[in-house]
Order: C-alpha cells, then sequence, then structure tokens
C-alpha cells in the first residue's frame, strides 16, 4: 500500500529517468544503509521496475544506475556488517531483475585512511577545529568515483536521500542551490555535475512508514533496519511498529558514523547499542573516550608538526604530532581489544594488516626505529604479522651483524634502519623518496657520531 505522495515521487523519477531527460547521464546514488537512502534507493527501484515492465524501447533501462556506498573503514561495525549484507542483497536482486544497478564500494586511499594519519603520522584525533577526517575519509572516495563517471560519460546526476526536515541548517543550504521550477541544480562544488532530491520533502514519519508498509524490492528484511535504529537510540520510549503520529517522534533521528569518531563529544548511538544488549562494544567506546581525553596532552604531543614547524604554546604545552611512544601504544591498546572482539566476532577487522604494514612503513620513512608494528602484532597475538616484510632483519643476522658492530653498536643500529627502509620500498605509499630516506638517515648517524 503506497501512498499518494509515494506515488507521485515515483511518477516524478520515472518521467525524470524517461522522459525528462533524454540523455544517458548516469544517476549516482549515494547509499549508507541508513533510513534515507533505502528509501531513496527503494522508490528508484520501484521507478526502474516500472519502467521495464510498462514501457516499450527505447525508453527502458539505458541509464546505469549506480549505488555508492562509502567505507571509512573505521565505521560502526553492526552498522558495517549489516551494510555489506544489504550491498549483496541488492547486487544480486538487481541482476536477477534485469535492472541497471550496479554496486560500488569507495574507501580512502591507504595513505589518508584513519589509522595511518592517527598512528602513522601521528595526526591528532578530529575535533571541531581539526575536522581533518570527513574530507579524507568521506568526500575524496566518493568525488573520485563522481569524477571517472564525468570523465567517462561528460556529465552525472547524484540522487540524495537529504530532506528538508532534517534541520533549518539543511533546509536552508537545499533551497540555497535549488533552481526553481527544476528538479536538478548544479553540485555546488563538482563541475559538469546535477543533484536531485527527489525525498526532500518527506517527513520523517513518511520514511519510516515506507520502511515498513513497503516490502524492500531487492528482498531485505526492513525490520533489521528498524531494530539497529531501535537499539541505537537512546530514547526512553521503544519505537513505534508504524509512525504515522508526529507527537511520536521516532527512534529515527540516531546518528551513525565512525566508531573512533572523536568530533561529537559522547557518542550516543553506541551508548545506547551498548546500553540495549551490544555489550561487546564497550571497550571501543572506551578506546574512542580514551583518544579523546588523551587528544591534548602535553606528553603526548611532539614539539613541532610533520612540517617542521615549532608547536609550543607560551607556556610550554606541546601541540605538535603525536609522539612514537603514544602511537605504539595506541597500536597496542587497538591490537589488544580486537585481538579479544575477534574471539567472539572472527569478521570484525579495526585495522586492516595492509594498514599496519603502511604504519611501519610511515614510521621507517620518519625515522623512527626505535617502535615496530611487528613487535607489538607478535606481543599481543604471540605470532607474527602475515607479511614477511615488515621485519628488518631475522634473528640470527641480527646476531652476526651484533658481533661485526661490538666495538660501537651505533653502526648496528644504522645498517638495520638502512634494511629497513630498503626492505619496505615495495610496500611505500609511493616508492619515489627512498633514495632520499637513506640519505636523510645517513646523514643522522653522522651528526649523531660527531655530536
Amino acid at each position: 500500500m503506497k501512498s499518494r505522495k509515494v506515488k507521485l515521487i515515483i511518477d516524478e523519477l520515472i518521467d525524470q529517468y524517461a522522459y525528462a531527460d533524454k540523455s544517458e547521464r548516469p544517476w549516482i546514488i549515494g547509499f549508507s544503509g541508513g533510513k534515507d537512502s533505502t528509501v531513496l534507493l527503494t522508490l528508484v527501484w520501484e521507478a526502474l521496475t516500472r519502467i521495464k515492465e510498462e514501457m516499450p524501447y527505447p525508453y527502458q533501462l539505458r541509464r546505469p544506475v549506480y549505488v555508492v556506498c562509502n567505507d571509512t573503514m573505521v565505521e560502526n561495525p553492526i552498522i558495517s556488517s549489516y551494510v555489506e549484507d544489504v550491498l549483496s542483497k541488492i547486487e544480486t536482486a538487481a541482476r536477477d531483475q534485469g535492472l541497471p544497478i550496479i554496486v560500488k564500494k569507495t574507501v580512502p586511499k591507504l595513505e589518508e585512511s584513519f589509522w595511518i594519519n592517527v598512528l602513522g603520522k601521528g595526526y591528532p584525533v578530529p575535533n571541531n577545529t581539526f575536522r581533518w577526517c570527513t574530507d579524507r575519509l568521506k568526500i575524496r572516495p566518493t568525488s573520485n568515483f563522481l569524477l571517472e563517471q564525468i570523465d567517462e560519460k561528460g556529465e552525472a546526476i547524484v540522487l540524495l536521500g537529504t530532506r528538508y526536515e532534517e534541520s533549518a541548517t539543511r533546509e536552508r543550504s537545499m533551497r540555497k542551490h535549488e533552481i526553481k521550477g527544476n528538479r536538478l541544480s548544479k553540485h555546488n562544488t563538482t563541475v559538469n555535475t546535477y543533484v536531485y532530491a527527489p525525498i526532500k520533502e518527506l517527513m520523517l514519519e513518511e520514511i519510516w512508514y515506507i520502511i515498513n508498509a513497503i516490502p524492500s524490492p531487492w528482498g531485505f528484511d526492513n525490520s533489521i533496519l528498524f531494530q539497529i535504529y531501535a537499539d541505537a537510540s537512546a530514547d526512553d520510549y521503544e519505537c513505534p511498529t508504524v509512525v504515522t503520529n508526529k507527537e511520536h517522534s521516532s527512534c529515527g533521528q540516531s546518528r551513525f558514523g565512525c566508531w573512533t569518531c572523536t568530533v561529537v563529544k559522547k557518542d550516543k548511538s553506541m551508548s545506547a547499542l551498548i546500553d540495549n544488549g551490544q555489550h561487546w562494544m564497550k571497550p571501543l567506546l572506551g578506546f574512542r573516550d580514551g583518544m579523546v581525553a588523551g587528544r591534548n596532552v602535553s606528553e603526548n604531543r611532539m614539539t613541532t608538526r610533520r612540517n617542521g614547524q615549532k608547536a609550543v604554546t607560551e607556556d610550554g604545552h606541546n601541540q605538535g604530532n603525536y609522539t612514537p611512544e603514544y602511537r605504539y601504544r595506541l597500536l597496542k591498546e587497538l591490537l589488544q581489544i580486537q585481538k579479544n572482539i575477534q574471539k567472539e566476532r572472527p569478521h570484525v577487522v579495526l585495522i586492516t594488516n595492509q594498514e599496519l604494514i603502511a604504519i611501519q612503513v610511515v614510521w621507517n620513512r620518519d625515522m623512527i626505529f626505535d617502535f615496530n608494528v611487528g613487535n607489538a602484532y607478535r606481543d599481543v597475538y604471540n605470532k607474527e604479522i602475515s607479511t614477511n616484510n615488515i621485519k628488518s632483519l631475522d634473528d640470527t643476522e641480527k646476531r652476526i651483524l651484533k658481533e661485526i658492530c661490538i666495538e660501537d653498536m651505533s653502526y648496528y643500529h644504522l645498517i638495520d634502519n638502512l634494511i629497513a627502509l630498503q626492505e619496505t620500498k615495495t610496500l611505500m605509499l609511493s616508492k619515489y623518496g627512498l633514495h632520499n630516506d637513506v640519505e636523510n638517515r645517513i646523514e643522522s648517524f653522522v651528526k649523531e657520531i660527531e655530536q
């Protein structure tokens, strides 16, 4: 059973896809797996199904519809697992139903991932004044995919699940870019890109009505999504089965994001999930809170930033990057939490092996040799990390080298460091610069022995 407003939206989608726009500009749907993007895709799916069934060639499905999901690599694990299941269903159902819906997953570049920046480069975790995460983890990966489509097709249309009702700020922003009488508005940052917001006038109650009353066209159980929102709600009442009464403001106000998010003062959704039975997430919340508490502690920060700029306040408080010691401590704590969680949930990965290796590469290039990712991994997991490139020398080689350098162990450390730089060249985010790294290490060694 569909409301009149829902039918009008589907009719508009059909018109825009098949008649109003004669080009083959791809549609790109930003899909988070949340309530609004789920409703948007549901209505687009219904429109495409009707076009296929009712309209003859050439109005049939000539325009690709990309369902683009951005994985920051630090998503709330419950949401991440749910989205994986949903995307798999979407991909299979679209193929079986003969619809031009293509699932694409975007991730940040390795050198821009959260853990490479925090544990590798020592960036302080984001806050409201230094919010580096949104651009690197979310905007850039999706923008890169968008630009690929524009290069291929010339233009693209981005469908957003944004709604006026979300906030006064959101409504002002949406109306600012709208063109009266036009469904499409120009993208405010990307050229040759247009924005289309078909569900902008839907109210929260209508969103939940659609999720609960219209079966998922890709065959997923929408009650799972509803339950996630219910469990993540900090409200004292239960979510109604179908929200139709404005006085009963649903659990749908919950916000999901990165479990590491340090921009918000308190992660209410993760706290509510824990309170509602997801007790295994408590160490994640504790780690997140610990990163907030340790962010501005002077002992955790260096006296300079990565560019060498001095970063000490007049009262002597350090404001530079995290110290190698603090990064190493955070890494070991993160690995221990991951190990404990994986005993019951082996699919939960908080930091990938690829990221661990890249962190070691960054440390080597920054001449940080006193701390080793392989050692941290071995201490926690009691085994070697699954790569033979992360170690500098094996035990026998180290023993022989120490015997040779017995009169001056500084030469042993120099050789070990140079080998570490050489062995990580195949793992480097960019091989360019290895020669300079070696020169820099030798130069620093010469300075050390001259002092």
